[in-house]
């Protein structure tokens, strides 16, 4: 169904850019009729080898620094973190056996180290629950008013303010921003929205390795919210097992079936699982 959705959506625009491609090559062999067609093709093919490269034509110089010291530290976390954004890609194959040997090691470290981040987020957020509930008599409620505040502060510092930043330093929309927030963060990476990279502007040095951070705690925080769900999913497909069982036991009852023991066994093994999850003051309905 996604894939009819997107086919639905895209293949139309990529249709128009196709035929409008054409249209200008037509036109740029008709007005410059000194330019060859295959000497064309062998240009458009150089300039998009370089691009991937990262190097641009800028007047009759090339633009680089993608591989200073802040891109290849924004290369290094794209790497360990699996966005793999693939705008940009390693060209000498002393430099891709590097990246195999560094990536082997660096994503189980970030792995380790994602988790180390999510666990001290959640370490205050708790903190902070039991201060409320030491100073408020909320008790119930101060778990889960500050794991509302921990979202809504998340969602502000990871998904909702750096696209006014990208905007501001990149010239993209909010919406184009908050997509590229939200790709990176997943790691799903597209590429086709990157920081850092338009000749034509001007970053300061601090910007990629800020946004290297942005991208470590985001993900993170992310990981704490997919989790979140995860359990909630979990726990409602063990509740309505547990309900359904409890359904066959009562037609098995009605039925006179012998094997009504059964339902009555598998009834008990999830009252004692909810029980078990309920801690020593509360009470199993």
């Amino acid at each position: 169904m996604g894939a009819a959705v997107l086919q639905a959506l895209e293949r139309p625009a990529e249709v128009r850019a196709a035929q409008r491609l054409l249209q200008e090559r037509l036109e740029l062999l008709a007005n410059h009729t000194c330019l060859q067609g295959p000497a064309l093709q062998r240009l458009v093919e150089a300039i998009i080898q370089a691009y991937k490269s990262g190097i641009t034509l800028q007047g009759n110089t090339t633009n680089l620094g993608r591989w200073d010291y802040s891109g290849s530290f924004f290369f290094s976390i794209s790497a360990i973190t699996t966005i793999g954004y693939g705008n940009l890609s390693l060209s000498t194959a002393v430099g891709r056996i590097f990246c195999i040997v560094f990536a082997l090691f660096g994503i189980p470290l970030n792995l380790v180290l994602l988790n180390e981040i999510g666990q001290l987020m959640l370490l205050g957020v708790q903190h902070c629950a039991h201060r409320l509930e030491e100073v408020f008599p909320w008790q119930n409620k101060a778990s889960l008013l500050m794991k509302t505040c921990a979202l809504v502060t998340g969602l502000l510092l990871f998904l909702l303010l750096p696209p006014l930043l990208f905007s501001d330093k990149e010239g993209w929309s909010y919406e184009e921003g908050f997509y590229y927030s939200f790709i990176t963060l997943s790691t799903i990476g597209f590429g086709d929205y990157v920081i850092g990279m338009n000749p034509d502007r001007t970053y300061p040095r601090w910007y990629k390795n800020i946004i290297s951070l942005w991208i470590l705690f985001g993900m993170a925080w992310l990981a704490l919210v997919i989790k979140f769900c995860i359990n909630l999913l979990e726990t409602s497909s063990d509740f309505c097992q547990c309900n359904k069982k409890s359904t066959e036991m009562a037609e098995d009852l009605m039925d006179g079936n012998k094997n009504s023991m059964i339902g009555l066994h598998n009834v008990d093994i999830c009252n004692d699982k909810d029980t078990k999850t309920k801690g020593p003051g509360e009470s199993h309905t």
